[in-house]
């Protein structure tokens, strides 16, 4: 549920069956956020709110609602872009290198570029979509590897840098972005 707040914009409530009490915690956009147990009505999560505002503002660094707003709206832009680009490119060097993976996932992971699991799903971040386009194209090309080897073995890195000879330099410039959005 999310309630509409003057001060602090959305407020995400959260219902939790373990919740004795209510917490509250800002979530990875900035936004507050309420746990509750179960029961706990509208009327009853916005009477909480209104009681621990003090607490609240003293504690809890919750971002401004309009840089919420900008956020979120940024984070649409990103995955409408990577939507029309990063499965294509995925697709691009999978087949020109020989690579069969069964799922692309696009994500917004705050830590991540990209993984790829044992099921041979590769999920790749929104962010890539802020990154230069050699960067994004060795995130690609790190996980098709791992298509063969899930690990950080020498014979990986060997795999990437038979793609990408200038991976050590990607992956040094790589660590000036941030993934989160």
């Amino acid at each position: 549920m999310i309630i509409e707040d003057k001060e602090f914009g959305e407020v995400l409530v959260r219902k939790n069956t373990w919740a004795t009490g209510v917490k509250f915690s800002v979530s990875t956009s900035g936004r507050l956020q309420m746990s509750v147990p179960t029961y706990t009505s509208t009327f009853l999560a916005k009477r909480f709110l209104n009681a621990n505002r003090e607490v609240i503002r003293a504690k809890l660094p919750v971002k401004d609602p309009g840089s919420q707003r900008a956020r979120d709206t940024k984070k649409k832009l990103l995955m409408k872009k990577a939507k029309e680009y990063l499965p294509y490119r995925l697709e691009y060097f999978a087949k020109l290198y020989g690579y069969n993976y069964d799922k692309v996932r696009l994500s917004h992971a705050g830590t991540r570029w990209g993984s790829c699991s044992s099921n041979r799903t590769i999920s790749l971040n929104i962010g890539l979509m802020q990154v230069p386009e050699p960067l994004r194209d060795y995130v690609i090309l790190h996980e098709l590897a791992h298509l063969n080897h899930m690990d950080h073995s020498a014979a990986f890195w060997a795999e990437v840098g038979k793609h990408d000879p200038r991976y050590k330099t990607h992956r040094t410039k790589l660590k000036a972005f941030s993934p989160g959005v």
